[in-house]
Parts: structure tokens; C-alpha cells; sequence
């Protein structure tokens, strides 16, 4: 039996197919103005990357915020569904899930078993998300890896008060021009986009282990600003932490699939 998992985020769409239990491609291709036709289109190169067929592939179960807009979905498991079921298969005994994307942040409670009992989304302050950071990175006029790499070499805490991009990305133009340290910025980036995140999944509780994922995982420097901002706590980057949701979508699919 193949299945798939498809997560269809706002800057890409994220493809898992797996083959009798086991994953056996994962694919990312960016999210165009028709989301139905950008997951077609990933869920073509994920089954050529496979070495199958499209038509292969059974069930299929969508997540993301464009899930809704797939037609040839099966199922259409919540982003919160998906990511839990996803984290409890790459990090057996995780109780606090954290995925931060583009423009969402969520965090999930899990309990011993792996189920979902409680959970917080961050889905209206952009300084909460991966592209509050692209964005500041690009008024440095630095690559997003240098950026992030950046913040670890900081010497001094600069606070930033700014709730939103506009504003943040104004506070940055004012510290470039007084001549503040490049890495002191980009750690004043990634302390305000971790202070929202924490706040966030406090409202939560914050249970140990806890696991990292999504595009934001993958940026060295927000990880140690996420767990400085949690108290210190360790914070576990997954396995392909940006194929959280399509992952769990695609286990969704699979055990939606088998035999009873």
C-alpha cells in the first residue's frame, strides 16, 4: 500500500509518501497562487522521487492551511492533528511540540502516550513566525544562514519593542545606523521572535522533552533564543523538522488505510 501526506503551508508545500509503513520520499516545491495545483504538483515530484506512479499512491490526507482547497484529499487532518502524530513518530515520549512555520507558530501538549490534549496557535502576530526573521535578514542585506549563524556570535541583549514587521524592520534601520553589531541585531531579532513563540507555548505548560519543528527549526540562532526563553530548557530539533506536518498527515493516511 502507498499512501501520502501533504502539507500545504503558505511559501511551500511540503510532500511524504510512504510504502508500506516505511518513508520512502519527501518533497518540498513552493506554494503558488492555486494551492490545489501547487499540491499536485508536489505530490507528482514526491511520487517520481518514490519511483512509483502517481496513480499509485491511495489515500492521501492534506494538513496546513491549505488543506481545505485540496479536492483529491481523503482526509484533511488540523495542523495540530498532524504535527502530534507526526512528533510521537520521530521522538517517542515527547511532551511539548513546537512548530514554527513561514507565518504560523503553534504548540502542542502531548500526553505519555502521544495524543494530543492541549494546544496554542500564534496565528495573527507575524513576529511569531519564520518570516518576521527573512524579513529582518533582508534589511541587513544578509542570506537568512548567515543571519542566523550571526546571532550565536553576540556579545550584548538588545531588547526590541516593535509588535510587528513594519515597525520591528524600522528598529532595525535605527540599530544599523547607530552602528550596533550586526550579530547583536540578528540576536535582537531572534530573541523578540522567541519571546512571542515562548509566551505561546507557556500558555501550554512546558513539559520536557521538547521537540522543535518547522521551517524555523532549521535557524541556529532561534533555536538557542527559543531555549533561553523557556528557561534554558533543552529544545529538540527533528528529524526533517520542516516535514512535521506532512509526515504525520501521511501516518494519518496510512493507519486510515490499513486493515482493522
Amino acid at each position: 500500500m502507498i499512501v501520502a501526506g501533504i502539507d500545504v503551508g503558505a511559501k511551500n508545500v511540503h510532500a511524504v509518501v510512504i510504502e508500506e509503513g516505511r518513508v520512502v520520499a519527501k518533497v518540498a516545491v513552493a506554494s503558488g497562487f492555486d494551492q490545489e495545483e501547487s499540491a499536485e504538483r508536489g505530490l507528482q515530484e514526491a511520487a517520481k522521487a518514490a519511483g512509483v506512479e502517481r496513480d499509485a499512491i491511495g489515500a492521501i490526507a492534506a494538513t496546513g492551511a491549505g488543506r481545505k482547497a485540496l479536492s483529491f484529499a481523503g482526509q484533511q487532518p488540523t495542523e495540530v492533528a498532524a504535527d502530534g502524530r507526526g512528533a510521537a513518530a520521530l521522538r517517542p515520549g515527547a511532551r511539548t511540540v513546537v512548530d514554527v512555520g513561514a507565518d504560523e507558530a503553534r504548540a502542542i501538549k502531548l500526553s505519555p502516550q502521544g495524543k494530543v490534549i492541549d494546544f496554542a496557535i500564534n496565528e495573527k502576530c507575524a513576529a511569531g513566525a519564520g518570516a518576521f526573521v527573512e524579513a529582518m535578514s533582508r534589511a541587513l542585506d544578509m542570506p537568512l544562514g548567515d543571519f542566523a549563524s550571526a546571532s550565536l556570535e553576540s556579545t550584548q541583549s538588545i531588547p526590541m519593542n516593535a509588535q510587528c514587521t513594519v515597525f520591528a524592520e524600522s528598529e532595525v534601520v535605527s540599530l544599523i545606523h547607530a552602528n550596533t553589531p550586526p550579530a547583536d541585531i540578528a540576536r535582537a531579532v531572534h530573541d523578540a521572535m522567541a519571546s512571542r513563540v515562548s509566551a505561546m507555548v507557556r500558555r501550554i505548560g512546558v513539559d520536557d522533552p521538547v521537540v522543535l519543528g518547522g521551517g524555523a527549526a532549521l535557524n541556529v540562532g532561534f533555536v538557542k533564543s527559543l531555549s533561553e526563553a523557556l528557561g534554558g530548557v533543552v529544545v529538540e530539533v527533528l528529524p526533517d523538522a520542516e516535514y512535521l506536518g506532512a509526515l504525520g498527515a501521511a501516518l494519518i493516511a496510512w493507519e486510515g488505510a490499513s486493515p482493522k
